[in-house]
């Protein structure tokens, strides 16, 4: 697993927010819900939507568009929906947060 920093420890510590970061050229919804941290796909798979312009209800990303729902910890759409987001892996340090990649996926962005 590689680790890419993506919030200052200050920026980590805002009140809840949704907000799209770029991780070595990869667009990254990245949540802070009711104190906890979420990582997630910044793209909606049902209609295209930027979920980084959704919001959050229940543990679950809103699509902006459609209002499709996708639980944050897990990815799944609500019941019916049959579909999923990609959700990543997230360390808060001393010195920041940061998300997790493959190394597979890595090394196709230096390739």
């Amino acid at each position: 697993m590689i680790w890419v920093k993506v919030l200052s420890k200050q920026e980590a510590e805002r009140d809840d927010f949704v907000e799209m970061a770029k991780v070595e050229g990869k667009k990254i919804c990245i949540v802070k819900h009711k104190g906890n941290f979420a990582a997630i796909q910044n793209t909606c798979p049902h209609a295209g939507g930027i979920l980084s312009g959704g919001w959050c209800k229940e543990g679950h990303i809103i699509c902006p568009i459609h209002r499709y729902g996708y639980n944050l910890e897990t990815g799944r759409g609500y019941t019916g929906q049959g579909d999923y987001i990609d959700v990543y892996p997230l360390e808060l340090r001393e010195d920041g947060l940061y998300i997790g990649f493959r190394q597979s996926w890595i090394k196709r962005l230096f390739s």
